[in-house]
């Protein structure tokens, strides 16, 4: 046994398989990328809706708000 993984025992902490790891850090990546990619496309988004409303291509629907968060 690795001494990481001595030293996990020794201090009655759960050990991981190195598979494992490696394939919670992809899963963490792919969901890293994908995040990055909706939010840009919500960016991209906003940003024709603004430039719509000011053109007044969108007069009707109700305004949305400058920032989303709470």
């Amino acid at each position: 046994m690795s001494e990481g993984g001595k030293e996990a025992v020794r201090a009655d902490d759960e050990v991981v398989a190195k598979a494992e790891v490696l394939a919670l850090q992809k899963q963490i990546r792919e969901l890293q990328r994908v995040l990055g990619k909706k939010t840009l496309e919500n960016e991209i988004l906003r940003e024709a809706v603004k430039i719509a409303h000011e053109k007044k291509l969108i007069s009707r629907l109700p305004s949305l708000p400058e920032d989303d968060t709470p």
